[in-house]
């Protein structure tokens, strides 16, 4: 196979594992080429990377290869994780809010009834962009997170309060076997 293409498949195979890295093992079974040739190809892609200034590169972690931002560029990353204004919201994490924004307090599971999926991973999202917060605590079993809304929320789409909201009746909204989506 051609050495670009190798490269390009590997270079794949690290954005897909992501932060578990890849060893040369899995490689090597991968691609069905021999090891050297493998740590040949990761020496050149890193030497590429550098030639190039790119903004990414690949470090090898306790016997795995994985891809990295430059350790410089932690200031940058660290201004977008912080500043909801300047990232988008998923689909799922914008469905999510308009949940809470329309039912709170609401609790996790109200919220995957309604949207039919789990919503652990868009909770954590509103959350640490301060769109959402915690609001109390429902009486009975467990004691369940109730979750609202926060000023964050509010600055985000530009409303005063909560009260300039549009009526959820002018909302497009799909109903499909019983699950609500918000689109």
């Amino acid at each position: 196979m051609d050495y670009n293409k190798l490269k390009s498949i590997i270079e794949g195979l690290l954005f897909v594992v992501g932060d578990e890295g890849i060893d040369i093992k899995q490689l090597t079974a991968i691609l069905e080429i021999d090891s050297e040739t493998i740590e040949d190809l990761i020496d050149d892609m890193q030497g590429d990377y550098k030639r190039e200034s790119r903004g990414i590169q690949i470090v090898q972690i306790a016997n795995t290869y994985q891809l990295t931002t430059l350790p410089w560029q932690a200031v940058y990353f660290e201004k977008l994780a912080s500043s909801p204004n300047n990232s988008t919201l998923s689909q799922a994490a914008l469905e999510t809010l308009a949940i809470i924004a329309y039912k709170q307090p609401i609790t996790r599971m109200d919220i995957e009834e309604i949207r039919g999926v789990q919503s652990d991973r868009a909770l954590s999202t509103l959350t640490s962009k301060g769109l959402i917060k915690e609001v109390g605590r429902m009486e009975g079993v467990g004691r369940p997170i109730l979750y609202g809304t926060t000023k964050e929320f509010l600055d985000y789409f530009g409303l005063r309060n909560l009260k300039e909201l549009p009526p959820p009746s002018e909302l497009k909204l799909e109903e499909e076997e019983d699950i609500l989506l918000f689109t």
